[in-house]
């Protein structure tokens, strides 16, 4: 397991050493957002491609790299090594040289946060915590509930009451202390975030606690070495709180410095219509991203006050990338296209990756040349109402072949 050498402040620069400070720069403030950082050359010298052939396949293979320092406090949940799909016809369509799909609904909750809550319940365990607790607008709450529930920890879980019902039902299912907060993500973060520095909780938000993202960056590492260490020209995510972009940023950074790889790939942030700050500000050039309303079908990443914004800003403006900005049509229609293209069933906030692919291909704004990667970031059967919308009713026949033919002929289909 590896070690972390110093924590550095992603708007000041300061920097703090391992255990000095817990979660934020104290000068900056919530938004002096933290970074991991090892001794690189140390870990380079055992992270080698051939080491990594012997080595099981979850995140914990990249241990060099995690924050991790006793391996038994490791959750007993299998995370990670999440399949990489090839997809041809798809590339040939909208003219790109390869277009891969990283599907990370594959996680045990059915989702990328997998990786996030994996890293969480660990340093939860090895600084002796016994409650852990988060905001989310779903998947996070979901992760974490059942990534707790394995290690033996109390969670408190805070989520919009918007939240979809399948999501809350998975969090009671692991046991988790629910609340429906009445109001947005915002609102549930707040109150999280007040609950949690009153009771001494440890703190499970993405966007504050720095070794969060550290699980994620583990979906860029994967990505790298399925591809045999040749990354994409360009990485496609969804961006809600900026925390999973912010990952595969990192990831990807961590590489380069041990020298697994050369370049970092285009990252290419896709947030909805409806919730839009980052995209807003990446386009302006703005420094700060505005807070603001958030209304999309897309819950995942339905967040009008991102908190991991600086990060996310950097994350395309340092790989060279950009924003797209979907609709919720755009997004409705993705699931479908997707799913019946790919064999992949993404939630909306995971099909918005795919419908921001699709609609700069169709721009012209991705080269014939390049290799691409879609990352779907969760499961659809997370928000089967939103995939309901998506597609038409079935058909409903009497339990005789004489009315089954003629309901094929009204709905026009041939056998």
């Amino acid at each position: 397991m590896g070690r972390p050498v110093e924590l550095r402040c992603v708007l000041c620069g300061s920097t703090y050493g391992h255990g000095e400070v817990e979660y934020v720069c104290p000068a900056c403030g919530l938004d002096g957002t933290l970074d991991v950082l090892y001794d690189y050359d140390e870990a380079a010298r055992t992270l080698t491609a051939d080491s990594l052939a012997g080595r099981e396949r979850s995140l914990w293979r990249y241990g060099e790299l995690l924050p991790i320092e006793d391996g038994a406090n490791i959750p007993g949940l299998s995370v990670g090594w999440t399949p990489l799909y090839d997809c041809p016809e798809l590339a040939r369509e909208y003219g790109v040289a390869k277009l891969m799909i990283k599907d990370d609904g594959r996680n045990p909750t059915g989702s990328l946060k997998d990786r996030a809550s994996a890293v969480g319940v660990a340093r939860a365990l090895e600084t002796g915590q016994t409650t852990i607790a988060c905001a989310s607008t779903g998947n996070a709450a979901s992760s974490l509930s059942g990534f707790a529930a394995v290690a033996g920890l109390r969670s408190f879980i805070f989520v919009p009451e918007s939240a979809p019902a399948a999501k809350v039902t998975q969090l009671l299912v692991y046991g988790a202390n629910v609340v429906l907060v009445r109001g947005d993500y915002a609102d549930a973060f707040n109150l999280a975030t007040a609950a949690i520095y009153r009771y001494g909780w440890y703190n499970r938000n993405c966007a504050i606690n720095p070794y969060l993202v550290e699980g994620k960056k583990t979906s860029a590492m994967e990505l790298a070495e399925q591809t045999d260490w040749d990354v994409p020209d360009t990485v496609f995510i969804a961006v809600g709180d900026g925390c999973c972009i912010s990952g595969l940023y990192k990831g990807f950074s961590d590489l380069k410095r041990t020298g697994l790889i050369s370049r970092i790939p285009r990252i290419v942030g896709v947030q909805a219509e409806g919730a839009r700050p980052i995209y807003d500000a990446f386009k302006s050039g703005a420094e700060r991203v505005a807070f603001g309303p958030a209304d999309t079908v897309a819950d995942s990443i339905s967040v009008g006050a991102p908190r991991n914004w600086a990060k996310a800003l950097r994350a395309v403006r340092e790989s060279g990338g950009d924003m797209a900005v979907v609709s919720d049509a755009d997004i409705l229609s993705a699931i479908p296209e997707m799913a019946r293209r790919t064999g992949v069933f993404g939630e909306p906030a995971g099909s918005a990756a795919y419908a921001g692919f699709r609609q700069m291909a169709r721009a012209g704004r991705i080269g014939r040349d390049e290799k691409v990667a879609v990352v779907v970031t969760g499961n659809g059967l997370k928000d089967i109402e939103s995939a309901k919308k998506a597609v038409g009713a079935p058909m409903v026949s009497a339990p005789d072949l004489d009315d089954f033919n003629r309901q094929l002929e009204r709905s026009g289909l041939q056998c």
